[in-house]
């Protein structure tokens, strides 16, 4: 999962940051088509506003022209894709969160049982001494270092995926404005 997300969070990033370029650097509204990198999910955004738009100045043209009826209509639509692609970055996290929570909890079962099974051992030698608890003492050992090994890299990477994500919303809603205001400045 953690493999998983770093690549969704790089692409995403590369993508977006073409995007936002190529978007930037053109003047007006252009067709979503025209701006490329359809996999960032800045391009699902203007589109989502982009098709709001048409259907309301839309003329049947490549280009819309006419008056806008609703500003709040097309920042509607994109918000909405912008939550949609918010969501769809947020899969999976409930599972690396609760990784990060219960496997300390497992991790201090399997210890319980070594110890256990170490007092076992004991009484079953009659006799205290080291060899006798070892082996559950070992066992022990290993299965919290094991559910440490889960538990520290799965709450460590929530923590780094989640604040991406709010980059990422933040980002979203900011371009929404961005592409609000200049539909705004086109068709008003």
């Amino acid at each position: 999962m953690i493999f998983q997300k770093l690549g969704l969070f790089g692409r995403v990033r590369r993508q977006s940051d073409q995007f936002l370029r190529i978007f930037r650097a053109t003047k007006g509204v252009a067709n979503p088509q025209a701006l490329a990198s359809a996999g960032s999910p800045f391009a699902s955004v203007y589109a989502a506003g982009y098709r709001e738009l048409l259907s309301q100045v839309g003329t049947g043209n490549p280009q819309p022209t006419g008056k806008l009826k609703s500003l709040q209509a097309v920042t509607v639509s994109m918000q909405l894709a912008s939550a949609e692609e918010v969501r769809r970055a947020e899969k999976g996290m409930s599972w690396l969160a609760t990784t990060g929570s219960v496997t300390p909890f497992i991790g201090l079962f399997g210890t319980v049982w070594g110890i256990i099974d170490a007092f076992s051992g004991l009484g079953n030698a009659g006799a205290a001494s080291l060899r006798a608890v070892a082996p559950g003492i070992a066992e022990a050992l290993i299965t919290t270092a094991a559910g440490l090994f889960v538990a520290i890299p799965a709450v460590i990477f929530y923590n780094h995926f989640l604040q991406s994500i709010r980059d990422l919303a933040q980002r979203l809603d900011t371009f929404a404005l961005e592409v609000g205001a200049q539909i705004e400045k086109t068709f008003t």
